[in-house]
C-alpha cells in the first residue's frame, strides 16, 4: 500500500497524526467542561480518568531509569491540572444546581467519596481532606519544588562545564561529531528541563490552594442556595452540601496527591540504568547485618512490657529470616567462586609449565620490537585497566584517531605492559624499543599545573608536567575547585601521560610513519582515486622516494592529509627530479596555504623571526661551496635564535623563522636538533594576501 501510494504521489498520513492532535484536542475538551453543564454519568467516567491518569503518571515516574525519558512530565503536570480545575469548576456547577435532590446529584463517584471514605460524616470528611491538603502542599510539593529549583541551579551552573568537557572529548578524538551533538542536546534539554519543573511546582501548589478556596466557595454556597432557594433547614443544608464538597474535594485531592508524589520521585531520583523500585530494594535489601541490627532493636522493644509484642516479634523474625536468606547467598557465591577460580589457575599455571617442558625453541620466540609501548608500574596499573575504570586506554585510542585526522596517517597501536623494574608510580614511553620519554605519576592525585598565571601556592607534593616541563603540584581532590579558582589547569593522572604521550608522538612523527604505513597509506588512496595511483607508482616515481618525501614532510608537522595536491606535484617534477629535498620542497610550496593556516590562522598580519641580510649572504655562499656552516657564525645563530624564541614566546607569536627558500632546508635541519619547536619556513610557502612583520632579525642589531 506503501509502495502504491509513492507510485501515485499520493500523500502519506503519519501514523502519529492522532498523537499530534492529542494535545488540542485535550485543550479543547477541558474548555468546554469549564463552560457546559455536564451529567452525573459523564463527571463519573471524568473523575475515573482523572483518577486513572494520575495513577499512570505515577508507575511511568516509577519506571524511568532516566530523568529525561520523561521529559514530556511538566506539561503533563500541566495539562493534569487544568483537568482537575475544570472538573472542580463542573462538579461544582451540579452541585449547587441539583444538591438539593440528594447525594447522587454530581454522580456516583462523588457519593461514594462523600459517603463511603469518610462514613458519610462531614466532620470527619473535613478533617481528612483538610490533612490531605497538609500533606499534599506542605511536604510532597514543596519538597519537589525546592529540589527542582535547587536541580535547575545546578544544572544551569554546570552547562559549561559539561559543554567544555565534550568540547574536550571532541578535540582529543575520544567521540565523533554526531555524539557531540546528541551529548550537547542532552545537557541542553536537561537545563530545559529542570526550568521547567521549578516552575511546574507552581501548578501543584496553586492546585492545593484552590482545593481549600473551592470547598469553602462551595459550602457558603450550598448553605445559601439550600436555605434560601430549597426551603432547606440549615442542619439539612449543611449536611447535605458539606457531604457533596467533602466527595468533590476528595475525589479530586486524592490523584493531587499521586502527581504530587510523581513529581517527587522525577526529581529526587538519580540517573541509573535502575528504575525506582530497582534502586530501592537493590540498595535497602543487601546488607545482611542492616537486618540483624534492626531485628535486635525491634525484637528488644518487643519484650517491653505494655508494647505490642505480638506485632513488634512478628517483624523480628520476619528480618532475622531475611538476614539469613541473604548471608546464604553471599556464602553460596563465596563457595561457588573461590573454589572454581582456585581450580581454574591451578590447572591453568600446570598445563603452561607442562607445555613449557615440552615445547622446543622457534622462531614463535623471537619477538619484533614495539613501534610504540608504553610501560607502567604496578600502581599504575588500574589506569589502563578499564575493569578498574581506567581511562588511559580510552584516551590513547582518542589520540591515534585525532593524530590521523589532523596529520593524514593512522600511527601504530600503542602496547601497553606492566614493568616490575620500574618504580610504582613511574611509566615510561619507548619508541622502537628505546626510551624516549619518562614520568611519574601519583593516581589517588590529581596535578595542578601552573600556566604562567596561577596565583598562590598549593599544599601538596611539587612536580614538573612531564610533556612540556612546566612547574606544576600532585594535589587532593578536595583542592581541585581551589586550584582552578587560582589558575591552576587540573588534570587527572590518565590526561597526564595521554598529554605526554602524544607530544611525545608528535615530536617524533616522521619516525612512526614506515614504509609499511606508506603502503597502507596508498591502498587508502587508491580505494578513492585508483587511476592516479596506479600510474602514478612505480611508473613516475618510486615507493622508496615517495615515503622519503612523506618522512620530510612529517619531519617538520606538515600534515600529509591533502594526498591529492601531494601526487599531482609529485607527478609534475618527478620526471626530471629524483632528488626527494628538491621534490619536498616543491611539495612544501604547493602546500603553503595549509601550511600558513596551520602556523598562523586566519590572521593577516603575521609575526616571524627573520634573517639579516648579511647573514643571509654568508649561509648562501656556504650551501654554494658545498662547505659547512663556520663555528663562529653557528654558535652565534643558536645563541640569536634562543633570545628570538624567548621573545615571540613573550608576545604569544608562532615559533616560525621566515628565510629565502634555498637556505629553509639547511637551516631547518641545522636548528630543529636544538629547537624542535621552532618552524623553519620559506617566503615562497606563504600565501600573498598576508603581511610579514619581523619581530626579530637574527643576526642584526638587537
Amino acid at each position: 500500500m506503501t509502495n502504491l501510494a509513492s507510485k501515485l504521489h499520493l500523500p502519506q498520513f503519519k501514523q502519529t497524526q492522532w498523537q499530534i492532535l492529542a494535545g488540542p484536542v485535550l485543550i479543547m475538551l477541558i474548555l468546554a467542561m469549564m463552560i457546559l453543564p455536564l451529567p452525573a454519568f459523564l463527571l463519573d467516567m471524568l473523575f475515573t480518568f482523572n483518577i486513572v491518569l494520575s495513577l499512570m503518571i505515577l508507575l511511568v515516574a516509577m519506571f524511568t531509569q532516566k530523568t529525561l525519558e520523561f521529559s514530556a512530565f511538566p506539561t503533563v503536570l500541566l495539562f493534569s491540572t487544568l483537568l482537575r480545575l475544570a472538573l472542580n469548576i463542573a462538579s461544582t456547577r451540579v452541585i449547587l444546581l441539583e444538591g438539593h435532590t440528594g447525594g447522587a446529584a454530581a454522580g456516583r463517584v462523588v457519593e461514594a467519596f462523600g459517603h463511603f471514605l469518610v462514613g458519610g460524616n462531614f466532620a470527619i470528611g473535613i478533617i481528612v481532606f483538610a490533612i490531605l491538603i497538609i500533606i499534599n502542599f506542605m511536604v510532597i510539593t514543596k519538597g519537589a519544588g525546592r529540589i527542582a529549583e535547587v536541580g535547575a541551579r545546578f544544572v544551569l551552573d554546570g552547562m559549561p562545564g559539561k559543554q567544555m568537557a565534550i568540547d574536550a572529548d571532541l578535540n582529543a578524538g575520544l567521540i565523533g561529531e554526531d555524539e557531540a551533538k546528541r551529548r550537547r542536546n542532552e545537557v541542553t534539554q536537561e537545563s530545559d528541563f529542570y526550568g521547567s519543573m521549578d516552575g511546574a511546582s507552581k501548578f501543584v501548589r496553586g492546585d492545593a490552594i484552590a482545593g481549600l478556596l473551592i470547598m469553602a466557595i462551595n459550602i457558603i454556597g450550598g448553605l445559601t442556595i439550600g436555605m434560601l432557594q430549597h426551603d432547606m433547614s440549615f442542619a439539612q443544608a449543611g449536611e447535605t452540601y458539606t457531604l457533596l464538597t467533602i466527595g468533590d474535594g476528595l475525589v479530586g485531592q486524592i490523584p493531587a496527591l499521586i502527581i504530587s508524589t510523581a513529581a517527587g520521585v522525577i526529581v529526587t531520583r538519580v540517573a541509573t540504568e535502575q528504575d525506582v523500585g530497582e534502586q530501592m530494594v537493590s540498595q535497602l535489601m543487601t546488607n545482611p547485618r542492616v537486618m540483624l541490627l534492626s531485628a535486635g532493636v525491634i525484637g528488644l522493644l518487643g519484650i517491653i512490657p505494655g508494647m505490642p509484642n505480638l506485632v513488634f516479634l512478628l517483624f523480628t523474625s520476619a528480618l532475622l529470616g531475611t538476614a539469613w536468606w541473604l548471608r546464604g547467598r553471599e556464602l553460596q557465591a563465596a563457595a561457588i567462586g573461590a573454589p572454581l577460580k582456585g581450580s581454574l589457575d591451578r590447572d591453568t599455571a600446570k598445563a603452561k609449565a607442562e607445555a613449557a617442558q615440552a615445547a622446543e625453541a622457534s622462531w614463535a620466540d623471537v619477538q619484533l620490537e614495539d613501534v610504540l609501548c608504553l610501560e607502567v608500574g604496578y600502581r599504575l596499573i588500574p589506569l589502563v585497566d578499564t575493569a578498574q575504570s581506567g581511562q588511559l586506554l580510552a584516551r590513547i585510542r582518542g589520540i591515534r584517531k585525532k593524530f590521523a585526522q589532523d596529520m593524514g596517517f593512522l600511527p601504530p597501536p600503542v602496547h601497553i605492559r606492566d614493568n616490575l623494574d620500574l618504580a610504582p608510580g613511574d611509566y615510561r614511553i619507548l619508541l622502537k624499543g628505546v626510551e624516549i620519554g619518562r614520568g611519574a605519576i601519583q593516581p589517588e592525585r590529581s596535578m595542578a599545573i601552573d600556566p604562567g598565571c596561577a596565583e598562590g601556592e598549593l599544599p601538596g607534593v611539587a612536580c614538573q608536567e612531564p610533556a612540556f616541563g612546566l612547574p606544576a603540584v600532585w594535589i587532593d581532590e578536595v583542592l581541585r575547585e581551589q586550584a582552578t579558582i587560582q589558575g591552576y589547569t587540573v588534570v587527572d593522572p590518565s590526561s597526564v601521560v595521554a598529554t605526554h604521550l602524544n607530544h611525545l608522538i608528535g615530536l617524533h612523527t616522521n619516525e612512526l610513519f614506515s614504509r609499511q604505513e606508506t603502503q597502507l597509506l596508498l591502498e587508502q588512496v587508491s580505494k578513492e582515486m585508483p587511476k592516479l595511483v596506479e600510474d602514478f607508482i612505480p611508473a613516475i616515481l618510486s615507493l622508496n622516494t615517495f615515503h622519503k618525501v612523506l618522512q620530510n614532510l612529517l619531519a617538520e608537522r606538515v600534515s600529509i592529509r591533502d594526498m591529492r595536491t601531494i601526487i599531482d606535484t609529485l607527478a609534475e617534477f618527478a620526471p626530471g627530479q629524483n632528488d626527494a629535498d628538491e621534490l619536498t620542497a616543491q611539495v612544501r610550496i604547493r602546500l603553503g596555504r595549509a601550511i600558513t593556516q596551520q602556523w598562523f590562522q586566519n590572521n593577516q598580519e603575521i609575526q616571524v623571526i627573520g634573517l639579516d641580510t648579511e647573514l643571509e649572504r654568508l649561509l648562501t655562499q656556504a650551501i654554494q661551496n658545498g662547505s659547512a656552516i663556520e663555528p663562529g657564525i653557528a654558535e652565534n645563530l643558536i645563541a640569536q635564535t634562543e633570545r628570538a624564541i624567548q621573545q615571540q614566546e613573550a608576545i604569544d607569536a608562532p615559533l616560525v623563522l621566515l628565510v629565502n627558500q634555498p637556505l629553509r632546508l639547511m637551516l631547518s635541519r641545522f636548528l630543529r636538533r636544538v629547537y624542535p619547536q621552532l618552524a623553519v619556513l620559506s617566503n615562497l610557502e606563504l600565501t600573498h594576501s598576508c603581511t610579514v612583520r619581523m619581530t626579530y632579525v637574527i643576526g642584526g642589531r638587537t
